[in-house]
């Protein structure tokens, strides 16, 4: 490392080699005009110098630098006048703090190349970013925009920031620049949908909050989220719903709400789903909306939706068969003919109470079902032996489950009901309502902690 004084009065700091008496200037690294600018040029040079080369480790402590103490040619003394003291070993160094400044301004590029800063909220901004890469609480995002390098603001300014979300319209601005950004790629040609559910570490629910289906099996107060993206995951619209709220229902909400937003209503859309996410009610709301549909069809229908084929083929199908016909509308309605060989062709004049159904058989399907049925079978065979060898040997049956069970519905209003349902007492299920009272409500209410501490032994 060389360190020469400069016609200005700095002390350049460069990376040398010399060979066979012949210097050569690897790196200019920089002009110190203080002793913390020198000390920090000094370091980066000494790095670079150790970069090609094996360092031992031998904790040798440099000594600090002084611009002064360099000679200045300038003077035209090659002496100074008055020396200064060697530098006193200088300490090792510490990090006084970290950061992760270049994901921030990468995620805030990325936010304004949107057209996200469209919405002109610099708290609304910082909060969006935190939540990328972090999910917390609002609390905890200035934690979160501390590391990054970023200014934070105070939980009391976060507050009044949000509050702006909906007198704003911060939903509409964005979602209009989703909108824009997927139809500028092409890809509003297939769009999905999904739902999922936000637990909420709460003792009590409120309107929306609300202790509701969990495939987890959790008790605690959640809300729905329903989501419509774009085939590469880009979202273009978001509803939220209470939640104690079907799954089922919150499609059509969200997709009519989406075509509004957009002025769609004149586009056709197409709606494709598996069969436990339409039900009638949502069939027929799509149809009022104008939207076509592609629903996933269950195996119980067929025998009503077959029946023409049934009475003049018999059961017998070929691998791969298509079979193009009309199903009801409603359980209680009859719209295929058996006296006509030929399916009928679905019109939607003509068949008004019907929609169009198309089933196609496959044989390699059709040997797993039978191969499941089987195990069932054996497996009910195995029960019942169970069930003999237990009187045979004169200790207690297994206990059978009766089908029987109770559950809570809402009818709004704070009104609550209850149904006792029956699956095994007959050919279909039973149910008998109770209520709807006062008395339901206040049970309903009681009925979550009194299960965790049944479950859980938790008070």
């Amino acid at each position: 490392m060389r360190r020469v004084r400069t016609a200005s009065g700095a002390v350049a700091v460069q990376v040398v080699r010399k060979h066979r008496g012949q210097r050569t200037i690897l790196a200019h690294v920089g002009s110190a005009h203080t002793d913390a600018q020198l000390g920090i040029l000094l370091e980066r040079a000494r790095r670079m110098a150790a970069e090609d080369q094996g360092v031992l480790d031998i904790e040798v402590a440099a000594r600090t630098q002084s611009v002064d103490g360099i000679a200045d040619w300038r003077a035209g003394a090659l002496i100074p006048a008055t020396t200064r003291p060697k530098g006193a070993p200088a300490p090792p160094g510490r990090t006084t703090s970290t950061h992760s400044r270049l994901l921030y301004d990468i995620i805030g590029v990325v936010y304004d190349w949107l057209g996200f800063d469209e919405v002109d909220d610099g708290v609304f901004r910082e909060l969006v970013i935190a939540r990328i890469v972090e999910p917390t609480s609002k609390v905890d995002a200035a934690r979160v925009l501390t590391d990054l390098g970023a200014d934070t603001v105070s939980y009391r300014t976060i507050q009044r920031h949000l509050v702006k979300i909906n007198t704003g319209k911060y939903r509409d601005a964005i979602a209009g620049k989703c909108f824009t950004h997927a139809a500028d790629r092409g890809g509003l040609s297939l769009l999905l949908y999904d739902v999922t559910t936000l637990y909420f570490e709460a003792e009590n629910e409120d309107d929306l909050r609300k202790v509701g289906y969990s495939r987890e099996r959790r008790i605690d107060p959640q809300i729905v989220i329903g989501l419509l993206v774009d085939r590469t995951g880009f979202p273009l619209e978001i509803g939220c719903f209470e939640g104690n709220t079907a799954e089922s229902t919150t499609l059509v909400p969200i997709i009519t709400a989406f075509a509004e937003r957009h002025d769609l209503t004149d586009t056709p859309m197409v709606v494709a789903a598996d069969a436990g996410m339409l039900w009638a009610s949502n069939l027929t709301a799509l149809d009022e909306a104008g939207l076509g549909f592609i629903v996933g069809s269950r195996s119980v229908k067929v025998p009503i939706d077959l029946a023409s084929h049934f009475h003049w083929n018999g059961d017998v199908f070929t691998d791969r068969q298509i079979i193009d016909t009309v199903t009801p509308r409603h359980a209680n309605s009859t719209v295929n003919d058996i006296a006509h060989r030929a399916e009928p062709v679905w019109n939607p004049d003509d068949h008004q109470g019907a929609w169009r159904a198309i089933w196609a058989y496959s044989a390699k399907r059709a040997r797993r079902d039978q191969k499941t049925l089987y195990a069932q079978e054996t497996r009910a065979r195995a029960v019942v032996a169970d069930d003999i060898a237990a009187r045979l040997r004169g200790t207690p049956r297994p206990p059978p489950y009766d089908g029987a069970g109770d559950c809570f519905i809402e009818f709004g209003r704070g009104e609550v009901g209850k149904v006792h349902a029956n699956f095994l007492s007959g050919a279909k299920p039973t149910g008998v309502l109770e209520g709807p009272s006062a008395a339901l409500a206040a049970e309903k209410r009681d009925f979550a902690p009194q299960r965790r501490e049944r479950w859980f032994g938790l008070p």
